[in-house]
């Protein structure tokens, strides 16, 4: 009889999402259930029917709510009472916070927990003392604790927030990996349906084009990106920006100046939310990810598996899938110049960015394969019954 697992995430796109396909491997190995909020539409159900695993939703928000975190506690605490789970295994930082409580209280004996990323690096004042209590109380109740990068495990360690022994990054990093067969340009090979998507978005076959994929907001440095590239624009004729992905106004608004570049340049091209990223890398010539902070950003792996060159900041999972003057340029946070600079150099050097891009997708395939990752998880699962 298969032992059940439970794996956790706030809202439904992280399960479909940061951990796709991943789910479905385990119900060869485990009884698979997965929770989150109920989420929108139909969000939750298309999770089981992609993952072919039974899911639960229980509401959390990933705001400070305390009254609703208490209910989100005490519904989860019930879940796992009755479930009886061998493992629970959460990602993000709420749901870990909550399932890793409620699964200490209903004496869960493996508590699992991902970290991909720490919202708490940009927090200052009252809202970083919270933020840092929350984080030890979730490491505390957690019985082995994932950070999916190095440089990630080394900030958990230098805030005193666990000790070494209970830290593991699983492979090279990667809560999930990346299925490189997916991620491939000669997959997005109808020259046809990219030459109307081209023209549906304004671009010309002369244009260079940098790409920004994730949500539009402060922290991942588009304030910095807006100053840059609306410089550079000026400069060059045939260059054009790609901002796939939409806005968080409530929770980290960008600056009104950069809302109006984006409005007003014409360079430009925001196309909100797209369900495959894959043709919008296809007809681009170079990541730019000035994140603040990152766990193991799948967005960086998607365009080096895509054969692009990027521009990415010096931040734990960016520095360590991007290899400096390799695969594309490693450059400060916060910093708009290093930003120009580098998107200037790639375009004064197309060849040699193009090697980058194709020395990118060979990086990727042999250190971050999806497969991989799996096989990696799936051995700390079973290290578990020893």
């Amino acid at each position: 009889m298969k032992k059940k697992l439970i794996r956790i995430t706030t809202v439904p796109l992280s399960l479909s999402g940061l951990l796709q396909g991943q789910l479905r491997y385990m119900t060869d190995y485990f009884d698979v259930l997965a929770v989150s909020s109920k989420g929108k539409d139909n969000d939750l159900d298309n999770v089981s029917e992609y993952e072919g695993v039974p899911t639960l939703a229980v509401e959390m928000t990933r705001k400070i709510t305390p009254f609703k975190d208490l209910y989100a506690l005490w519904n989860l605490y019930k879940l796992f009472k009755k479930e009886k789970p061998f493992i629970v295994h959460s990602h993000t930082p709420k749901a870990g916070t909550l399932s890793m409580l409620a699964a200490k209280f209903a004496r869960v004996p493996h508590r699992l927990h991902t970290i991909a990323g720490l919202p708490l690096v940009e927090a200052t004042g009252v809202k970083r003392i919270i933020l840092n209590t929350v984080e030890k109380i979730t490491y505390a109740c957690a019985t082995k604790i994932y950070p999916n990068s190095f440089g990630l495990k080394d900030i958990v360690l230098e805030h005193n927030f666990a000790k070494e022994s209970k830290l593991k990054v699983i492979a090279n990093g990667s809560s999930n990996g990346i299925d490189t067969s997916y991620f491939d340009s000669k997959v997005i090979n109808d020259e046809n349906k990219k030459r109307k998507l081209k023209e549906s978005l304004n671009i010309s076959d002369n244009d260079f084009v940098f790409v920004y994929v994730g949500r539009l907001v402060s922290d991942k440095g588009i304030n910095e990106l807006m100053i840059a590239f609306d410089k550079i624009s000026k400069e060059h004729n045939n260059i054009k920006l790609l901002l796939v992905g939409t806005y968080e106004n409530e929770l980290d608004p960008l600056l009104p100046k950069s809302m109006e570049i984006i409005q007003t340049n014409k360079k430009i091209i925001s196309t909100g939310w797209v369900d495959d990223v894959r043709p919008y890398f296809a007809i681009s010539n170079a990541l730019v990810f000035p994140s603040y902070r990152e766990g193991f950003p799948n967005v960086v792996m998607q365009a080096g598996a895509m054969a692009l060159p990027a521009i990415v900041t010096n931040i734990n999972g960016c520095n360590e899938i991007i290899t400096n003057k390799e695969h594309g340029f490693i450059i400060p946070v916060k910093d708009s110049m290093a930003i120009y600079d580098k998107m200037n150099y790639i375009l004064d050097n197309l060849e040699e960015a193009k090697e980058m891009g194709i020395k990118s997708r060979a990086n990727i395939i042999s250190k971050f394969e999806r497969k991989r990752v799996w096989e990696a998880i799936l051995i700390e699962y079973n290290n578990l019954f020893k």
